[in-house]
């Protein structure tokens, strides 16, 4: 079984959407992380370098939704998902995007996408 370390509610504005409008007004996305891993070898010697090290990938996170805009926020879900994965000590990420100002015309609270992805 994995622990988690989780980071929720990082924000950053990105110009992803399929309307002309949100490509150039762009608008906040807000993104939810559960990073999955096996903690015991960073506590056993008190060693950050043996785990992901939120910090950076809060910073990786965030230059992703402010990168290169994408039609979906699946594809930026995937992104995210991508990147995380990279960190050796992550096994598994569970990807939350919120899209708060979806250009939807009915009163609504969020939009959001989910996924889980893991090492093939």
């Amino acid at each position: 079984m994995l622990d988690r370390v989780t980071l929720r509610g990082l924000r950053a504005r990105g110009h992803h959407g399929v309307f002309e409008r949100e490509r150039i007004e762009g608008q906040t996305f807000v993104v939810d992380l559960v990073l999955f891993l096996d903690t015991r070898p960073a506590a056993s010697g008190d060693d950050l370098s043996r785990t992901a090290h939120y910090g950076i990938v809060a910073e990786e996170v965030t230059a992703i939704i402010a990168g290169d805009p994408v039609d979906l926020i699946e594809t930026l879900a995937q992104r995210i998902a991508d990147q995380c994965l990279k960190h050796e000590a992550v096994e598994e990420v569970e990807v939350t995007v919120h899209k708060p100002d979806a250009p939807i015309t009915v009163p609504f609270d969020d939009v959001t996408i989910t996924i889980h992805r893991g090492r093939a």
